[in-house]
């Protein structure tokens, strides 16, 4: 967990009341993550990527899963493309997260290293051929921030959560920084992820 004082502590078992104050504290936090990350020095970033992506390797040869959902980075997440291509080398099948509808879970279309990309409404890189697949049986979820429990902070979505509860629902690897775990509560469709990877493993 982290000891700096920007990190808002959130409280969990609200009662309704305190629903509307809930969510303003997690904007505000949201804001501190997204800040934070941005102004990670770009050699820092390089080297914390890097090490990512050997760990979701190393990860991967456990797992041992044929078919991965994993995820175009934006607004400065971690990029993981060694690693996708390593994966790929394998014989890994990737797929690449795709809304087609609001407040519905995502869609999951096939991606190969190399394939052109357009963007979505949402400014979402997906491929410009979009063939969509059965959602797959484990996921890289990219983490804005993470705390002790497993549970992640997003950008206020509900995508992966409305993803998650489907069955059967998928084995979850969080990706993350390790200096954006932080103190949240979760509210009541969070889901845990199984998993998180950050730089130090």
């Amino acid at each position: 967990m982290t000891s700096d004082p920007r990190i808002t502590r959130l409280t969990e078992g609200l009662p309704p009341a305190s629903v509307q104050t809930a969510a303003a504290e997690k904007a505000t936090l949201r804001k501190q993550l997204l800040a934070e990350r941005r102004n990670l020095p770009a050699d820092t970033r390089a080297q914390w990527d890097a090490d990512l992506c050997r760990h979701i390797v190393q990860w991967w040869h456990e797992a041992r899963v044929d078919t991965l959902g994993v995820y175009w980075p934006l607004r400065d997440e971690p990029d993981l493309h060694p690693a996708y291509a390593e994966l790929a080398r394998l014989g890994v099948r990737l797929l690449l997260p795709v809304v087609l509808k609001r407040d519905a879970p995502l869609d999951f279309a096939a991606w190969q290293i190399g394939e052109p990309l357009v963007k979505d409404a949402m400014g979402i890189a997906v491929p410009a051929d979009l063939r969509i697949a059965p959602c797959p049986p484990a996921l890289l979820v990219p983490c804005l921030g993470f705390n002790a429990q497993g549970y992640r902070l997003g950008y206020g979505g509900g995508f992966y959560d409305r993803t998650l509860e489907k069955a059967p629902r998928p084995a979850t690897v969080g990706i993350a920084y390790s200096c954006l775990a932080a103190e949240f509560g979760s509210d009541g469709h969070d889901i845990a992820l199984d998993r998180i990877i950050t730089e130090a493993g």
